[in-house]
């Protein structure tokens, strides 16, 4: 529904993760549910998105910071899906550093109270310490959704996807 400019807006926030590439998936899943999608990338994934693509199927992608004399380049979010997210992303997150623009963007996001939607990427090591659960109860505690693919289907190998839209349903 590009175009539709009374569509609900929907940031996807893309991290340097094995599934950042088939976030096409998600987009074009939003926008058959209605969204108007821009995509925000963490400075690493970009290297992971083909941009090209995304761009010219009608969904702009971001990863930088506008300048001062440049226009606001998206509309406020309606909704926003952090997907996959990395240890790095969600741990920086919940300690408040905003020192990319997907970063700052997750800060005024959560403290405009958006809904926020994140789908975990990070290994088993990683999830399974002090710090990153502490991270996840913070960001819980803001009012994020975060869900850990692994718990809801062990036995898959792809990358749901689904979920996020799914809560924010």
């Amino acid at each position: 529904m590009t175009g539709d400019r009374d569509a609900r807006v929907l940031y996807v926030v893309v991290c340097a993760a094995g599934p950042a590439p088939g976030v096409r998936t998600l987009i074009a899943a939003a926008r058959a549910d209605g969204w108007r999608v821009y995509v925000i990338a963490t400075p690493g994934a970009v290297a992971f998105l083909d941009v090209a693509a995304i761009e010219a199927g009608g969904v702009p992608v971001f990863s930088e910071y506008r300048r001062p004399d440049q226009e606001k380049r998206q509309p406020p979010a309606d909704a926003a899906v952090v997907a996959p997210a990395t240890y790095n992303t969600i741990n920086k997150w919940a300690a408040g550093i905003a020192d990319n623009y997907a970063l700052g963007t997750l800060a005024e996001l959560t403290g405009q109270r958006v809904p926020l939607v994140v789908l975990t990427s990070v290994n088993d090591a990683l999830a399974g310490t002090r710090v990153f659960a502490r991270s996840v109860a913070e960001l819980r505690a803001e009012g994020v959704r975060i869900l850990h693919p692994a718990e809801a289907d062990p036995a898959s190998p792809d990358f749901p996807w689904h979920l996020a839209l799914a809560a924010l349903r």
